[in-house]
């Protein structure tokens, strides 16, 4: 319901141009290699050899290859999810493709390179982009983003995973990363989905110049994007249950901190005599500019942004929500941390030196919110404290550019679903606010068409509807 919404914005801003191509050669071989059987057992001298198996490993149909999910352990139809051509769920494998795609000849035409699919500032998000000595024989790097992407190299543990007496601790020992830790899966999915320090998981300004798609992170949408499991008791025995809030809360944290530790780091907040526009809201200055005798302001003063007229701000989406969380959920740290974000902001106007040493500690201050987002308890009131935080007074005056919208309505409509699954509204009475969510989806469908006070109106009114239902 919700999500459909969620998706007509990622076509709209271009980002689902990534995730609808048909799948590469690749990825249909890796899928058919093993059809049948657990997967082959290596010598020990072969595994010892590399790290990374392959997507072809997990593909059998006793394992994760079957056609439907009806395994009696785990769904086993994983790859085909993984692999479903026209849903988000399958993006991950349409990935490398998608560098192939006329999107990614004309990025790497307007960049001066010969293709995007030999470039390691384009690999290190779109494969599993390890070097080749660390490749097993069913290594494909055209499968895009495979198994071991998100999962961790398996030759330490793909053989004795499904084993009779085996344990999910056994398995992360042995290498299995444990998506299960909120602060894990959102440390994983920024990776690619805002950037790290390592090779080819940094989008420039100029990559977005050339054409690459507006980067966004949410972890608990994208995590039910991209889920391929059940939760059900097994699982909850297994590896324990994973609350929407807490996803959602802890990614926002984890978000900032990874956005200002990258910040902080010289080699890549800057280019030349410019700074890394990468980092700054794309949308405060491209918009239409015309000229005439009624002007169209293309910034609109933000109350939590001490920075003069006009100047570039630091994209702060996720700073908006972080900030709500605090209030709402962290009350002792919310002090802190605004302040915090708030001496980022005007350090820009002062210097490399001091924006630096700024976003360093905004980036100390969303670590501390994010262990204590992770180590607290979550209860029925929480997603409607966040709500009716963000739609305040104080939270919903910041909404005055297009990301931080969007990053809102995201927002709450995951904390609205949470609220439907944890059985404190009914899926009526959620339905009756729809109109309101859709609304301000519809405000921020397109950069172009973004409409502040519109958007606000849509927000506010869905926000106070929820609260009635407290």
């Amino acid at each position: 319901m919700s999500r459909r919404a969620w998706r007509s914005i990622l076509t709209a801003d271009g980002w689902r141009a990534r995730i609808v191509l048909p799948l590469s050669a690749g990825v249909v071989l890796a899928a058919s290699a093993l059809l049948t059987g657990f997967p082959h057992a290596e010598s020990a001298t072969a595994q010892n050899s590399y790290s990374y198996t392959g997507v072809a490993s997990c593909a059998g149909s006793t394992c994760h290859g079957r056609s439907e999910g009806n395994g009696a352990v785990v769904r086993q139809d994983e790859i085909a999810t993984w692999q479903e051509p026209s849903a988000v769920s399958g993006a991950h494998s349409r990935a490398y493709a998608v560098l192939a795609g006329r999107r990614g000849r004309q990025i790497a035409q307007s960049l001066g390179w010969e293709n995007a699919t030999s470039r390691s500032e384009c690999l290190g998000c779109h494969s599993t982009f390890v070097p080749v000595s660390q490749q097993g024989p069913r290594f494909h790097m055209e499968d895009g983003v495979g198994c071991e992407s998100c999962h961790g190299a398996a030759a330490g543990w793909i053989a004795t995973h499904y084993e009779v007496g085996g344990t999910h601790p056994a398995n992360v020992a042995n290498g299995l990363t444990p998506l299960e830790l909120p602060q894990t899966r959102a440390r994983i999915c920024l990776d690619c989905h805002y950037g790290s320090a390592d090779e080819g998981q940094f989008v420039t300004h100029a990559m977005m110049a050339a054409g690459h798609p507006r980067i966004s992170f949410e972890l608990d949408l994208f995590s039910a994007f991209q889920q391929h499991h059940d939760a059900d008791g097994d699982y909850l025995e297994r590896k324990g249950g994973t609350d929407s809030v807490q996803l959602w809360a802890v990614g926002q944290a984890e978000a900032v901190a990874r956005a200002t530790d990258l910040y902080a780091r010289p080699d890549l907040a800057t280019e030349g005599v410019f700074p890394e526009f990468y980092f700054y809201d794309c949308h405060s200055c491209h918009r239409a500019i015309t000229d005439g005798p009624e002007r169209r302001l293309t910034f609109e003063t933000n109350p939590q942004r001490p920075i003069p007229f006009g100047q570039p701000p630091f994209n702060d989406e996720n700073i908006i929500m972080l900030d709500a969380v605090a209030q709402a959920l962290a009350p002792t740290r919310a002090e802190a941390f605004r302040s915090a974000s708030r001496n980022f902001h005007g350090a820009m106007q002062q210097g490399r030196a001091p924006a630096q040493q700024a976003a360093m500690a905004l980036r100390s201050e969303a670590a501390r919110l994010s262990d204590a987002l992770a180590a607290r308890s979550y209860g029925g009131n929480d997603a409607f404290e966040v709500i009716e935080t963000i739609g305040g007074r104080v939270t919903s005056s910041r909404f005055t550019d297009y990301a931080g919208s969007a990053q809102a309505v995201m927002a709450v409509d995951t904390l609205l679903n949470a609220l439907v699954t944890r059985g404190r509204i009914t899926v009526g009475a959620a339905a009756g606010i729809r109109a309101d969510i859709n609304r301000a989806y519809q405000a921020v469908r397109t950069p172009e068409s973004y409409n502040p006070a519109e958007f606000r109106s849509a927000i506010g009114n869905a926000v106070n509807a929820i609260g009635r239902l407290r």
